[in-house]
């Protein structure tokens, strides 16, 4: 579900979270974090990962059955309503669902029934062990607490805030404590902010039709569950969004993906025969990518913005078209075929770059659309600095495209690129045209990048925003001393040289 009203930014607090100890990133159209190996990158992606995947399922993702009507003990929260205020609250919700095609976008609730809803939004307890429970399938972890950062005697904690009004108190926020005994979960919504109902899917309004017409008002639990569905899109606000994980390690996927699917297959097929499999289990972010691929279906492609950023990632970057073609039963196959080619390769033929890019073309031709969040681990692998500024310019066509993009970086010419993009938004659109390729730009807004930097103290990264260096002409992140150290290092040499030949 997407909104035609952006929300309020999302700002992602984090401590003694694996290996990272502190860290505050606000969430922009195209987020970068960058940084050494082993500071905690990819856990704060996987982490997002889980958080949008968790807010997302609870405010009813398009095609599914609102989850707070089914597991949501809302027993106590409209025990105080009174009849009129259930049945105001009722003829109100039939205005938006009966007889409306379309979704709802950024309508108003009424005060008195924001007074009703108000207190089952910030009840929100019973879910921690929902929340607890993706965390540990997205990081494939059996508890927790392990994800607490090891050198640690604290809680892990994580919070999810909007400003909301002009005070720095005026903050709506979700709040996640990991302990070593039980995972905790509160929301924080002030009294004077404006409840709306932000988008509510067709489906759901069908949904909501269904009910209402066999509703009475004894049926309390069920309309509270309904009205927290429509408004708590708007509370989560940009964590409510879709969103897709492409790995690190995709490239071996597709090379590998099914024999990794036959093996799981076979492990489940002797489900209880067993005592302990030798093979570990996927993270969900893995097997959520197995399970696209598998879902994919070439003779299904979208339409419009995403499937002509599809082709220009083919033409400008692979110099190539991907194709998947499913077999009898179902499977499919990825091939490749080259610019002028009639034949085309197996995508295990093909170079690295090749599969690593072929992911990004296939969820953008099938998967992605505008309102969705991209992430993408190491954008640049298997690339040449070449191609890494193009396809950077490409992703952020995609972020112009409505598609918010994050990614996980140790590339100088990812954060140069970038740089390029949002100094051109200076540059006024006639004069652009004097540029190759002037026509893309990011204003500063639409871009922050992120560095963690390993600390002693406290032991962990701590992550913070990286200015642009105009400079410099990019976002440092300290590729250049390593530059200016290899240069002295060569002036050294040189002058040992220059000593051993006098």
């Amino acid at each position: 579900m997407s909104s035609s009203k952006e929300p309020a930014r999302s700002t992602l607090r984090v401590e003694n979270f694996g290996p990272i100890a502190e860290a505050t990133v606000e969430l922009r159209p195209f987020t970068v974090f960058v940084g050494a190996s082993n500071t905690g990158k990819s856990y704060l992606a996987i982490l997002l990962y889980a958080l949008h995947q968790f807010f997302g399922e609870w405010t009813s993702a398009e095609g599914r059955v609102p989850p707070s009507l089914l597991r949501r003990p809302l027993g106590n929260s409209t025990r105080n309503a009174s009849t009129a205020q259930l049945r105001a609250a009722r003829n109100w919700l039939q205005t938006l669902a009966v007889g409306r095609r379309e979704s709802v976008v950024d309508v108003a609730v009424p005060d008195d029934i924001a007074t009703l809803v108000r207190p089952i939004l910030e009840d929100v307890g019973d879910l921690a062990p929902f929340l607890d429970s993706e965390v540990k399938r997205c990081f494939g972890v059996a508890e927790a607490r392990s994800l607490i950062r090891q050198s640690s005697t604290k809680a892990a904690r994580i919070a999810v805030r909007r400003q909301v009004g002009n005070a720095a108190e005026e903050q709506l926020s979700y709040d996640f404590t990991i302990a070593q005994q039980q995972s905790h979960l509160t929301a924080s919504i002030p009294t004077d902010l404006p409840l709306r109902v932000q988008n509510g899917s067709r489906y759901f309004l069908r949904f909501a039709r269904r009910i209402l017409n066999d509703f009475d008002v004894g049926s309390r639990n069920t309309l509270a569950g309904l009205l927290a569905d429509l408004i708590v899109p708007n509370t989560v606000g940009e964590m409510d969004r879709p969103i897709h994980y492409l790995p690190a390690d995709r490239a071996g996927v597709m090379h590998a993906h099914r024999v990794v699917v036959s093996s799981l297959i076979g492990r489940a097929s002797r489900a209880g025969f067993e005592v302990e499999s030798p093979l570990p289990a996927l993270s969900g972010v893995l097997a959520d990518f197995l399970e696209q691929l598998i879902s994919l279906d070439d003779g299904k492609r979208r339409r419009g913005a995403s499937e002509r950023l599809a082709k220009r990632l083919e033409a400008e970057v692979l110099g190539g078209a991907i194709t998947n073609r499913k077999s009898a039963v179902g499977y499919p196959s990825f091939h490749y075929r080259p610019a002028q080619w009639e034949n085309e390769l197996p995508l295990m033929n093909t170079s690295s770059m090749v599969s690593e890019l072929a992911p990004v073309v296939l969820y953008l031709r099938h998967v992605v659309r505008p309102g969705n969040v991209l992430i993408i681990e190491e954008p640049e692998s298997h690339l040449h600095p070449a191609m890494q500024v193009s396809f950077t310019r490409l992703l952020a066509a995609v972020v112009q495209s409505g598609v918010r993009v994050v990614v996980t970086t140790h590339s100088e010419w990812v954060l140069e690129t970038l740089a390029n993009l949002v100094r051109l938004s200076e540059v006024s659109k006639q004069n652009r045209g004097k540029m190759a390729g002037g026509e893309l730009a990011l204003t500063p807004d639409q871009v922050g990048a992120w560095l963690f930097e390993q600390k002693q103290r406290p032991k962990g990264s701590v992550v913070k925003e990286i200015p642009l260096d105009f400079s410099r002409g990019t976002f440092p992140a300290g590729f250049s001393d390593i530059t200016e150290q290899l240069y002295n290092d060569w002036a050294g040499i040189a002058n040992l040289v220059a000593e051993q030949d006098a």
